[in-house]
């Protein structure tokens, strides 16, 4: 598998090119072209520049406005729910984010509950913001079907992914980011782009079969992460993120790979403010303890370290931003045609 190695400004001005040319603001467009820029240097192309050309699709098809302008239809001190009218998910993840911050700050804890939004990317995106904000943050969202309930073999329940993030002290940001099924759906499109099998335990085909290969288990069934309790998880993401926020739920989702039918998905934003609760210095000596007692356990054979949530896309991220972004060549390639297709210039040089 070949690809090269670009930096993340390159690849980020290209982005926002291709999403000003589809009638987006440059300034909007440089938020989500980052959002995706970001998800690849920390390591998870699944959330990265391959999706560009599934959010083109959604903008040309009008699944999805170009111009996003969410209305605030609650606003109830502590609590606001928007409207994002099928506005771009990004762009309304980033209001919902701000505001829930906002009146955090305010009132101790902020909750911003999304209608009608699209995909945002990578939950971590967003709740890292909160955390640099002060805040403990928390972001759910709920997808497309893409695995069955618990004993089913019909899709009707999203892989609903959630993200935690917190301050870490004198580390960096500490975040959990995860889906529940066993594996991201976008982790299977990124191996059918690099043309690689994957694990037998992340999905099923349609017929119930346990599968090694992406195609199939993207037209097929994925598994739930730790079995009936990953399913469990997921429908209660259903319930914050389209129950309660007066969105859509499961079948009702659409995908953002679908390039014509409106999302209808929903997200819950939620801000702590640490300084309400035990005060932000004595909040990350106490996360410094943590992490230090986590990562000064005996290692089992063959680790050689022990991680705290986020520090390998931590890690990852400053590395990228000194060596710069690899892509493969079939992400490469469908940035190519974007690009020709919107007639932006193709500038990057590896």
């Amino acid at each position: 598998m070949t690809g090269q190695i670009f930096s993340a400004s390159e690849l980020t001005a290209l982005g926002t090119r291709i999403l000003v040319a589809e009638g987006m603001s440059h300034d909007e467009a440089q938020l989500v072209a980052d959002s995706l820029v970001v998800a690849d240097g920390w390591g998870h192309p699944s959330h990265g520049m391959l999706r560009l050309s599934w959010y083109v699709a959604r903008l040309r098809s009008g699944a999805m406005n170009s111009v996003t302008s969410p209305e605030r239809v609650v606003d109830f001190g502590a609590v606001a729910v928007l409207d994002g009218r099928e506005g771009v998910g990004q762009i309304v993840t980033d209001l919902a984010c701000r505001e829930a911050v906002a009146r955090a700050k305010t009132h101790g804890v902020g909750l911003v509950a999304v209608r009608n939004s699209n995909h945002f990317g990578t939950a971590a995106y967003w709740t890292r913001r909160m955390a640099d904000a002060g805040c403990v943050g928390i972001l759910t969202t709920n997808g497309s079907p893409a695995m069955a309930p618990w004993g089913g073999l019909e899709k009707t329940v999203g892989a609903n992914p959630w993200s935690v993030a917190t301050p870490g002290g004198s580390h960096g940001t500490v975040v959990l980011d995860i889906a529940n099924t066993g594996v991201a759906r976008g982790k299977i499109y990124s191996a059918l782009q690099k043309q690689q099998p994957i694990p037998i335990e992340w999905a099923l085909t349609k017929d119930g079969a346990p599968t090694t290969d992406p195609r199939e288990a993207i037209e097929g069934i994925l598994l739930p992460m730790a079995g009936h309790k990953g399913y469990g998880i997921s429908f209660m993401m259903d319930v914050l993120s389209g129950v309660l926020t007066g969105s859509g739920i499961a079948i009702e989702v659409a995908g953002p790979y679908v390039p014509n039918e409106r999302s209808r998905c929903g997200h819950l934003a939620i801000a702590i403010d640490i300084d309400a609760l035990v005060g932000l210095e004595q909040f990350g000596n106490r996360m410094d303890e943590l992490i230090a007692i986590t990562k000064s356990v005996p290692l089992a054979h063959g680790v050689a370290e022990v991680f705290y949530p986020g520090e390998i896309e931590n890690r990852a991220g400053a590395s990228a931003a000194a060596e710069g972004i690899w892509l493969p060549d079939k992400t490469l390639d469908e940035l190519k045609d974007l690009a020709t297709s919107a007639r932006v210039p193709w500038p990057l040089a590896a």
